[in-house]
């Protein structure tokens, strides 16, 4: 299973970025940062809002997740 809120803080780190400039970014307070981190789910909204401020698509984490559950199969 994914857990969303350590590959957004993974990938923030790897960009050098603080969670104060996340924040400002996000336009929510630091605390939130930290809640977004301990989340394994999180609502489609916000991972766009996250995805276009880190020029990280999230979604394709899902879309493997899929790809390894053969769900594009053509068969029923």
């Amino acid at each position: 299973m994914i857990h969303i809120g350590q590959l957004i803080k993974a990938e923030l780190e790897r960009q050098e970025r603080s969670v104060t400039w996340f924040a400002k970014k996000l336009y929510c307070e630091r605390t939130n940062v930290y809640s977004i981190f301990k989340r394994e789910s999180i609502d489609t909204d916000l991972l766009l809002r996250i995805s276009i401020v880190l020029h990280r698509n999230f979604f394709s984490y899902y879309d493997n997740e899929l790809k390894e559950c053969d769900f594009y199969s053509t068969e029923p």
